[in-house]
């Protein structure tokens, strides 16, 4: 008795479907017929889901940027620093008189990115959320991110 009560439950959705599915296909007969091509209802919807999934899609990616972006500054600092540490240490064993952090253009445009940089994540970190007095840019970064 169960079986056949799962049958004819099984039937009904077959048929729903079946329903539903020609009810589909005159919509879309009728929106093209009705509709130029540019503003079927039917194209526009699946053209916004579309869009909202490369959305979605594309701010992953803007967020991997910008964290691999983050991790490539933090390593040319470190990198950088160290090498010009060496550098100076080398100098003054040398007894070449070291230059000040001014006068090396080099060193100065790269500071200068690295504050831009900083600046940037931070007023980001302050419009998505007001209490970011952290150092750490990282960690603001990784605010914004999440």
């Amino acid at each position: 008795m169960g079986h056949q009560a799962v049958d004819n439950l099984t039937n009904l959705f077959t048929k729903a479907s079946h329903d539903l599915t020609v009810v589909q296909h005159r919509l879309e007969r009728e929106f093209q017929q009705i509709y130029p091509d540019n503003a079927n209802p039917g194209k526009l919807v699946s053209r916004i889901k579309k869009i909202q999934d490369d959305l979605s899609t594309l701010k992953d990616q803007c967020q991997e940027l910008l964290a691999a972006k983050q991790d490539l500054i933090d390593k040319a600092q470190r990198t950088l620093a160290g090498n010009r540490n060496l550098i100076r240490k080398m100098q003054a064993s040398a007894g070449i008189p070291l230059s000040s952090d001014y006068d090396d253009p080099a060193f100065a445009n790269f500071n200068q990115i690295i504050d831009e940089w900083t600046a940037q994540v931070r007023s980001r970190a302050r419009e998505e959320n007001d209490d970011s007095e952290s150092e750490d840019i990282n960690k603001l970064l990784f605010s914004t991110i999440v």
